[in-house]
């Protein structure tokens, strides 16, 4: 009996490695990546973070050490948190011009100037109590903390900072940072808002590392886990409110609302590889349950095929150092 064979035989641009390699279809390099570092002050020595395997809060003044090992390593931006020892109620540090966050946007463009540096601007790390703004009446009141979100994008701005990343998903935030920036001559800073950013489960090992232990939970201003369309009006009213750059955060499990934002609109896109996912695989490699280098360039090239045109990653400075 004659065997009938498939005219069409996808596996002829796969059996060739030079071939399969010359028609991959999506790439992804350095300048794709933000590294997302931690920056406490009144410390000594490297702090790791026992949740984050390979992750340390870095010692305000070795910041200069470690931005030129980061720069030296060939990543092109980095996103900055500061753990505080200053917190009160309202978060004030932030808009203080000798305060824990101009200082380390100072010094870390000081130390790399070639480096982009976006400044996350909130206040969860400033906080007592851990909220992204003011607490009034029981409830974080939008309106007082938009103000002040404006202020502390301004110092941001005067200390070095590249972009501005508002990440309170306060309503109105990104007018208001808008209009704080133009009006204090910052007219060509720009702001990539944390525009989807969801309550999640996955950001546990990132409040460890950030020293923002949580006074009840997020759910009034985050966006709930199970909202879809509702994150793409978010995303819709910030580029409607002159953000220059939209954000998805967590990202594995939205990859949904990352394709969707990038079919309507033309903004530049970004996405968060949160803590949690960061712990997830490296845990699961120690365990030795998968292949850590595999299983983080399949996640990396999922952000990428869903529309990501940047991604936060705390593998950044390892693949900056082993590649692939």
């Amino acid at each position: 009996m004659a065997h009938i064979f498939p005219n069409m035989r996808m596996r002829r641009l796969r059996s060739n490695p030079g071939v399969r390699d010359l028609l991959q279809e999506t790439e992804i390099s350095l300048k794709d990546l933000i590294y997302p570092i931690f920056v406490e002050e009144e410390i000594d020595d490297f702090a790791p973070v026992e949740s984050m395997p390979g992750i340390y809060r870095i010692p305000e003044r070795k910041l200069d050490v470690a931005m030129k090992e980061i720069a030296a390593a060939g990543i092109r931006a980095i996103m900055t948190f500061g753990v505080s020892h200053h917190k009160d109620e309202i978060g004030s540090d932030t808009w203080n011009r000798d305060g824990l966050m101009a200082r380390m946007i100072k010094r870390a463009k000081d130390a790399a100037p070639e480096v982009v540096l976006f400044s996350d601007t909130c206040f969860c790390e400033y906080t007592t109590h851990g909220h992204c703004g003011v607490i009034h009446d029981g409830d974080v009141h939008n309106d007082h903390s938009i103000e002040n979100l404006g202020r502390q994008a301004v110092v941001a701005a005067e200390a070095g900072a590249d972009v501005i990343a508002p990440s309170a998903m306060m309503d109105g935030q990104i007018a208001a940072i808008r209009s704080a920036l133009d009006g204090s001559g910052h007219v060509n800073t720009p702001i990539m808002s944390y525009s989807s950013k969801f309550a999640s489960a996955y950001y546990g090992p990132f409040r460890a590392a950030a020293g923002c232990d949580l006074d009840g939970d997020r759910k009034a201003y985050q966006m709930n886990p199970m909202n879809g369309r509702e994150a793409l009006r978010e995303s819709d009213l910030d580029e409607a409110e002159g953000a220059d750059m939209l954000m998805v955060k967590p990202g594995l499990p939205y990859l949904d609302v990352l394709t969707k934002i990038r079919q309507r609109s033309l903004l530049p896109l970004g996405v968060y590889q949160v803590s949690g996912e960061y712990a997830m695989i490296k845990f699961a490699a120690q365990a030795g349950a998968i292949d850590e280098v595999r299983v983080v360039r399949e996640t990396l090239g999922a952000f990428k095929r869903a529309g990501a045109d940047l991604i936060l990653t705390y593998f950044a400075m390892d693949i900056a150092r082993q590649g692939f």
